[in-house]
């Protein structure tokens, strides 16, 4: 399951609520200096937790993230003040090199994001981090890498060098700094989404029209538009979008939210996913698992359970991407 780091106001929305720090953390099963680390940024949370500790506060996945608008000032500037200090620090230990480096030889072999960060046994969100420079990479992950990329690891090696050499990384890298500019802006936080590596946007139909039982109605010759692909969904086929034109997750949730949705994924509990009741109809539900690891959807306003049969496991699409 893809894991998340991200400034956040979790500490503030579980002040206001009264939480107790040891509630969250019973809450999510971890310890209080989990809780403590996950508060300043510092530890990463999975979507399952993510949408734990926004159900336990009574807020949205929106809120928890900083913003210039609304969040504490010196919060804000914390993390910018962190963000700089990594930043620094990744320059001199040449990690943008390394980053820009890996980057060309991956789309240079036409491979993903995702095709890599798979084979090298490791997240999406820290491999991408490693191609913008933002993370150091220990020699287990160098050769796990390079196994991913076809290639042996002092070859790899040898690429990038050369590749450094002949000035050819130089517009990766300084275009790497202005995406890792906009992608610690708070204003453009969002869940799982990267940008697209570059202007030659894939476009995706655009659905969503409630109904009175707060269902989605996806007509597949009614789309509202076309809408940017995320860059790892690219490669991915029947990829579609939804508006968030229902209520039933609560304020889980803001109602300005885009939703990638990938049929070709598998669902497991902590996604939210759409079930289809029929061709057209769909229920938008929070995937859980009971104590028999039976999953089944979850949605409110008013409560409902939906059990699933394993043939309907097939009408499932999960949400990949949700823009905030």
């Amino acid at each position: 399951m893809e894991e998340i780091i991200f400034p956040n106001q979790i500490r503030m929305h579980r002040r206001i609520h009264g939480v107790p720090m040891q509630e969250l953390a019973d809450h999510l099963g971890v310890s209080l200096s989990a809780i403590s680390k996950i508060e300043k940024g510092y530890r990463r949370l999975n979507q399952e937790q993510l949408i734990q500790v926004a159900e336990l506060l009574d807020c949205s996945l929106q809120d928890l993230y900083v913003n210039e608008q609304n969040s504490q000032q010196e919060v804000v500037q914390a993390w910018k003040r962190e963000q700089e200090r990594r930043s620094k620090i990744n320059q001199t230990a040449g990690l943008k090199t390394l980053g820009a480096g890996l980057r060309h030889i991956r789309t240079s072999k036409g491979l993903t994001l995702i095709e890599v960060s798979e084979h090298a046994d490791m997240t999406l969100s820290v491999y991408h981090r490693i191609e913008m420079g933002q993370r150091e990479v220990s020699d287990k992950e160098y050769k796990n890498i390079a196994k991913a990329l076809s290639m042996p690891l002092e070859q790899l090696k040898a690429a990038i060098q050369k590749l450094d050499a002949d000035g050819q990384l130089e517009d990766i890298i300084e275009h790497n700094d202005t995406r890792y500019k906009v992608l610690n802006n708070a204003r453009y936080a969002n869940l799982g989404a990267i940008t697209t590596d570059n202007n030659d946007d894939i476009m995706v139909p655009l659905y969503g029209n409630g109904n009175a039982e707060g269902n989605i109605i996806i007509s597949r010759s009614g789309a509202l538009k076309e809408i940017a692909c995320p860059s790892n969904l690219r490669n991915k086929n029947d990829i579609y979008a939804i508006n968030l034109c229902t209520r039933r997750l609560g304020s889980l949730l803001s109602n300005r939210a885009i939703l990638f949705i990938d049929p070709s994924e598998v669902v497991s509990a902590g996604d939210i996913a759409l079930f289809y009741i029929n061709e057209t109809e769909t229920k938008l539900l929070s995937i859980r698992e009971d104590e028999k690891g039976q999953l089944y959807g979850l949605r409110w306003n008013p409560e409902e359970r939906v059990n699933f049969s394993n043939e309907d496991l097939t009408k499932i699409h999960k949400v990949a991407v949700i823009n905030l």
